[in-house]
């Protein structure tokens, strides 16, 4: 692959910092609070895991980050989203266009309508390389043919249409066009989910190995915690627009923290255990348009207190890069009677 010559090197401890994001949806119907004083980090050649149930506000934080939300019915109402030193939402438009897949890339959910069906692999490759580079149409298609090839598919099926290809060979063109232009961080939105097991493993080891040769940072969202086990060095844990627990992948697993995260473990199979049942997390995600009054888990929770329902707990220290949002810390004894329980 060339080497980009109008490459940017991102120069601070962080590639990417998000404070304090809010993101609404307003519709005729009402407002719908996707995304709700959202706070993390990516630091630089990392991959931060953002797992949480459907409809946590995963997929608007993304599209935050590209500023791409739809609007309307979507508005950004306050935060900032920095990038290398500068705040993606401040960004004219021409700045964002030559952001957008050279600086950060995105591999979106679904292979299947992420190709254009009338255009050729190799042509949707070339184009993104032509829009951020001053190379000649030739040149733009001999790239993408190299990225092909990088990513386990023939040169010659440059020439083929998205129909000819397999579920797993799609989202390896995917792949391609997000890094054709080597960017610095990487935005992966569920890449795996329509992937058999054993084409899951392969896209995984293909992206690892391509970030680690790239010196790339990703943010990973994935419903998938095995996944994150294999891929990230930090998980970000997500409910109903807000981070509830953060902290190296190390931290988050071995000593979890939050009762959400709790649940979510609690619904994994075990296979040392496997005559014990699964236990789901009871109830569902609230309403986005009509939230809790406080912690918006406190209605599922089983340490919730009348004091949960007062006042949104705040991200504390744990030790470490750890942080859990709960009120059940301020308690006195809280995680030694939880451990003996546990």
């Amino acid at each position: 692959m060339s080497e980009k010559t109008n490459e940017k090197k991102f120069t601070g401890e962080n590639i990417l910092e998000i404070k304090d994001l809010v993101v609404h949806y307003e519709t005729d119907d009402g407002c719908v609070q996707a995304v709700n004083g959202l706070s993390f980090s990516i630091g630089r050649e990392r991959t931060l895991g953002l797992v949480g149930e459907t409809g946590a506000g995963k997929t608007t934080t993304a599209l935050s980050i590209l500023n791409l939300v739809p609007s309307p019915p979507g508005v950004i109402k306050s935060g900032s989203i920095v990038l290398d030193g500068e705040d993606v939402l401040q960004m004219s438009e021409k700045e964002l266009e030559q952001m957008r897949g050279n600086d950060v890339a995105m591999i979106f959910q679904d292979p299947m309508t992420a190709l254009n069906p009338v255009i050729t692999v190799g042509e949707q490759i070339a184009e993104s390389i032509m829009l951020h580079e001053h190379v000649s149409q030739k040149e733009a298609m001999e790239r993408a043919k190299e990225m092909l090839k990088l990513v386990g598919i023939a040169e010659s099926r440059a020439y083929e249409y998205p129909h000819q290809f397999s579920g797993g060979m799609k989202q390896r063109v995917v792949i391609a066009i997000a890094l054709t232009c080597q960017p610095n961080l990487l935005i992966a939105d569920e890449p795996t989910t329509a992937l058999d097991v054993t084409i899951q493993a392969q896209v995984l080891d293909l992206m690892q190995d391509l970030i680690r040769r790239n010196h790339m940072s990703m943010l990973l969202i994935t419903h998938d915690l095995g996944v994150v086990a294999e891929v990230c060095n930090d998980v970000a844990v997500m409910y109903a627009g807000r981070i509830v627990e953060i902290g190296s992948t190390d931290e988050v697993f071995n000593a979890t923290a939050h009762p959400y995260t709790e649940g979510l473990f609690g619904s994994l199979p075990n296979l040392k255990d496997q005559g014990e049942e699964l236990e789901p997390i009871r109830g569902m995600m609230p309403d986005p348009m009509h939230l809790p009054e406080g912690c918006a888990f406190a209605p599922r929770c089983p340490y919730a207190t009348e004091a949960c329902s007062a006042s949104v707990p705040y991200l504390r220290p744990m030790g470490g890069t750890h942080f859990v949002a709960c009120h059940a810390y301020d308690r006195e004894n809280f995680r030694l009677r939880r451990n003996q329980n546990g």
